[in-house]
């Protein structure tokens, strides 16, 4: 992919393989990532994602490709300097200095004046709003605390690019939603580059600009969040970002712009779009938020496609209730209903009941299968962390 800006990238990967013995962690991946983007490699264990950023920030060569920062190849030279910086998940703080020596040991190594320092320090302990903290120790903190302390240290020496590989993958749920937030706030202030690893699909969802979703080494997809969301690629992209419905068929003739899509549950539908091979095997995508449901002997839904099956369960969740009905082809379709109305509620069908599903048909995408081998060895047996 290239840049929409018309500007040099701050990153580009030029057709990088990154190979570990037999095991190949990245293979030929070519991406662009823009001056100022919060750009998010996104993917299970195993799929690369902490291998790309390495070779970004220095601590990997890649074995065959380049690796460019604002435009000059940086193959061959070592981290320290490379005009980046790393948060990681490990805050890696020296517990005999306090919070302010913690920020101001980088630049002191590179022998900024201390007056220069002093004012850089109390900056970036202000915007991650630890200027009280100045003179704790690590040890005095909690786990956000020193998440934060970690970035202003790394912010303090103005990098152009800022990796983060999983930096709040250590917190607790609610503490790592509020820092999600903050995150973002930073980065938009700061205005430089971040370039951001998880494999949390939420936290990917809720502060990028951009995101690569990686599988076995590879990019399947890059998009914004709601493209990435609303219309993926590929099944491994709708299986793997939220909760997908994954109708499997074949797709048929094109007519009049629409394509015939005839399902493995024996219903036939049109889907916009003719990008698909008669016979060519696709799969119909619908989320859980967007089914009705309905028993069958209702009236069916005008205009809307639908597909019939039995209830298998069906669950309380608090704000919805969640259902999984089972189609005749054996497929299991999740549906959300929220909770909105409590004698709405006690009217939804429960297990055991044949019900009709339904939805809008811009809310239904079509997608391939995705192309991506499975690996020869799982991530434990090639990769025995999440160095990949």
């Amino acid at each position: 992919m290239t840049t929409t800006s018309g500007t040099t990238p701050s990153v580009r990967l030029e057709r990088v393989t990154k190979r570990f013995g037999d095991l190949t962690a990245v293979r030929e991946l070519t991406l662009d990532i823009e001056r100022g983007e919060f750009f998010t490699l996104l993917g299970p264990s195993g799929c690369g994602k902490t291998t790309t950023l390495r070779m970004v920030a220095g601590f990997e060569e890649p074995s065959e490709g380049q690796v460019l920062l604002d435009g000059t190849d940086v193959s061959g030279l070592p981290a320290f300097k490379r005009a980046t910086n790393t948060v990681f998940q490990s805050y890696a703080l020296f517990p005999h200095l306090n919070v302010e020596e913690n920020v101001a040991f980088g630049l002191r190594r590179k022998g900024v004046a201390r007056k220069e320092a002093a004012r850089r320090v109390s900056e970036e302990l202000e915007r991650v709003g630890l200027a009280r903290e100045a003179k704790r120790k690590p040890r005095q903190l909690s786990g956000g605390q020193q998440q934060r302390v970690a970035l202003a240290r790394a912010l303090v020496n103005l990098p152009t690019v800022l990796l983060l590989d999983e930096p709040l993958g250590a917190l607790d749920l609610k503490l790592r939603k509020g820092l999600q937030v903050e995150l973002k706030r930073i980065q938009r202030e700061v205005g430089i580059t971040f370039v951001y690893v998880t494999h949390d699909q939420e936290e990917a969802l809720t502060m990028s600009d951009r995101i690569a979703v990686m599988n076995q080494g590879v990019v399947e997809q890059v998009d914004a969040p709601e493209a990435v969301y609303d219309r993926p690629r590929t099944t491994f992209v709708a299986g793997f970002i939220g909760v997908s419905n994954l109708m499997p068929g074949v797709a048929g003739p094109v007519s009049a712009g629409a394509t015939e899509l005839k399902l493995d549950s024996g219903v036939t539908l049109s889907t916009p779009g003719n990008g698909y091979a008669s016979g060519e095997r696709v799969w119909a995508v619908v989320r859980p938020e967007k089914l009705s449901v309905a028993l069958v002997e209702e009236p069916a839904p005008t205009g809307r496609p639908s597909v019939e099956g039995l209830v298998e369960s069906s669950l309380y969740l608090g704000t919805a209730t969640q259902m999984v009905v089972r189609l005749p082809d054996g497929v299991t379709m999740t549906v959300l209903v929220p909770n909105a109305d409590e004698t709405e509620r006690q009217r939804l069908p429960g297990a055991g009941a044949r019900v009709r599903l339904s939805w809008a048909t811009d809310h239904m995408h079509v997608v391939r299968e995705s192309q991506v081998e499975e690996p020869e060895t799982t991530p434990q047996e090639g990769l025995s962390s999440e160095r990949a």
